[in-house]
Parts: structure tokens; sequence; C-alpha cells
């Protein structure tokens, strides 16, 4: 079963749940503003997907601005980042999906199609 992290207002995160949908593959959706990812799932997400771990900020997110992660960000250390992500979900980019061995950023059709739908 996969889990996808997201916001049931985010238009991102509806077209990756209609995806699923559409796929009839099985998902546990978590509300990421209510229940961010702890800093260990946000570790193995960024290992799985091979992003960097400053890459999961949502920088075009309203409290990514307000808060100034922008000018914050070169001088923050990993464990800074774990910090403010696991603690603020709206601080993550959207949506995350996991199936606890393969994980994904954001949502692009075809890297959906490429990492999901063979499963």
């Amino acid at each position: 079963m996969f889990t996808l992290y997201g916001y049931k207002k985010c238009s991102t995160c509806c077209k990756a749940e209609n995806f699923f949908k559409q796929k009839d593959l099985a998902y546990k959706f978590v509300d990421i503003t209510e229940n961010p990812p702890t800093a260990e799932e946000l570790v193995f997400i960024s290992e799985r997907a091979g992003v960097p771990l400053k890459k999961l900020f949502n920088a075009s997110g309203v409290q990514y601005r307000e808060l100034k992660i922008k000018e914050q960000l070169p001088t923050l250390s990993d464990d800074d980042i774990l910090v403010l992500l696991a603690g603020n979900g709206r601080l993550i980019k959207r949506p995350l999906v996991t199936d606890g061995t393969l994980a994904t950023v954001g949502y692009k059709e075809q890297l959906f199609i490429d990492y999901w739908e063979p499963l």
C-alpha cells in the first residue's frame, strides 16, 4: 500500500490522488498539514527519491516566504531542516509518496507512471 502525504486543497495533490484512483492502486492519504512526516520518514523519502533535504521545502508556499527560509537555507544544517519540516507540514513540498521502498516528491505524471504504475 502507498502512503500519500498531501493536502486536500492542493491541486497537485489532487492530481496525485486521482492517479492512484484511476489506476486502482491502494493508498492511504495523510494530511501533511495535520500529520507531517517525522524526521526519520523525511530522511527516508529524501534518500529514496534522490532529493536533497533542502529540496523538500515548498519554495512557493506562504510560510516559506513568511519565515524567510530562502535566506536561512544556506546556513541550515540537515538537522535544522528536519526540525523545520517535521514541525510544519506546510513547509514541505507535496505530495510525498512512498510504498516503503521507493519514494517520490512532487507530482509529475510521467514520474508517477514510471515509479508507481508498474507495481
